[in-house]
């Protein structure tokens, strides 16, 4: 039994083709007084993540030849933190480490599939796209970082407070 599509968000299917994903900025970083390569507790460290669209456009480009192309772009912001589990309060935690970047998804829009829609399949939609490049960034970071491997679910849903 397949996944039913709504009417909309297939339209938005139907009008985009995945173009490119790639990592828009990025920031990691330890602690001064945390080494996860010495830490004997680093196992116990809380972890939380991010993954929230935060924006989409449209742009619409114009080769040598006039011919001109409309790529719909969705940036979303993901991170994950390593938290020590009862330092600090609820609302600020103590932060030991973290892995933090936008990636952005391309897509060539053919048609007319409406704002909408279009902002329909950014929060539904394109996070599919870039979650295995996020799962790869995140792990081989980790292991560049010394902090403990994550292997990541094979896929995650955006969690938008608007949604």
């Amino acid at each position: 039994m397949g996944l039913a599509v709504d009417a909309e968000l297939q339209k938005a299917i139907d009008c985009l083709t995945i173009r490119d994903v790639y990592l828009r900025k990025s920031n990691a970083a330890l602690m001064d007084d945390f080494e996860p390569k010495y830490d004997a507790d680093v196992e116990n460290l809380a972890v939380q993540f991010k993954h929230v669209v935060t924006q989409s456009n449209v742009l619409e480009l114009e080769d040598g030849s006039c011919e001109k192309t409309r790529l719909f772009r969705v940036f979303v912001d993901l991170g994950t933190r390593w938290v020590a589990p009862e330092a600090g309060d609820a609302e600020t935690p103590e932060v030991k480490a973290f892995i933090e970047g936008t990636m952005v998804a391309e897509y060539q829009v053919d048609g007319e599939p409406g704002q909408e829609t279009l902002k329909k399949f950014a929060l539904k939609n394109a996070s599919y796209h870039i979650w295995p490049f996020w799962r790869e960034y995140l792990s081989s970071q980790c292991l560049r970082m010394n902090l403990p491997k994550r292997v990541m679910p094979v896929k995650q849903f955006a969690v938008n407070q608007n949604d």
